[in-house]
């Protein structure tokens, strides 16, 4: 009896260990990143005006490319947008908007977004048409989709190509073997990460009461 109380005793403590490390890991899972523009700034699909925006990834184990774009306080999405994997020499410990350079009087099309300590960053795709243009305008190959999805579902299978200022149409591989050149822009707010300290703090306080306790069910 005493040992099947302490089996159970094992069990208890091991899931409640299993919950708490998932729960630290929850504030970086989609990559939550708050961002303020003090001008319009054009994304796949639409200009957003002046003002702030979270970023965040959509919460999928099987796509990582899907970003979703809400209001200030996260209370409604704006749009989905499909992306590709951009990269950095350097992590930097801001989150960092990257801008495809364009004429003075358009407003800047985000590029790339980082999330802070990440080398690995979000490349957005543009709608084949508008990405045919900015290619042009920019001088650099753009990422691009054919049509613009109506569901989340058919934006994930949806086939990526890069339009490059030729007015050609390469595979993304080819057209982007290393990151290009852009201007960057700091986020003056930062996401709020979750720190593992008191995750630890609390699992040394487990480790010597279940300890503890598995002497008093075995003596």
């Amino acid at each position: 009896m005493k040992i099947m109380r302490a089996i159970q005793a094992i069990f208890a403590v091991s899931v409640l260990v299993g919950t708490l490390a998932v729960g630290a890991r929850a504030d970086t899972w989609n990559k939550t990143t708050i961002f303020t523009f003090d001008q319009r700034v054009e994304i796949p699909g639409q200009i957003l005006p002046a003002g702030t925006y979270q970023f965040k990834l959509l919460d999928s184990v099987v796509n990582r490319n899907v970003v979703q774009i809400f209001n200030a306080d996260g209370s409604r999405l704006i749009t989905t947008v499909l992306s590709i994997n951009d990269s950095r020499v350097k992590p930097l410990g801001k989150a960092v908007i990257m801008f495809a350079e364009r004429p003075a009087n358009a407003p800047p099309a985000v590029k790339s977004w980082f999330y802070p300590g990440e080398k690995g960053g979000q490349e957005f795709v543009y709608p084949k048409a508008r990405a045919v243009l900015l290619a042009q305008e920019t001088h650099e190959a753009i990422p691009a989709v054919a049509a613009e999805p109506a569901a989340v579902e058919e934006l994930k299978s949806e086939p990526i190509v890069a339009e490059t200022p030729q007015k050609t149409e390469v595979e993304v591989a080819e057209a982007f073997p290393t990151p290009a050149p852009s201007t960057e822009t700091l986020a003056p707010v930062l996401p709020k990460t979750g720190s593992p300290v008191p995750l630890i703090a609390l699992l040394g306080v487990l480790s010597v009461s279940f300890a503890f306790t598995l002497k008093r069910l075995l003596s």
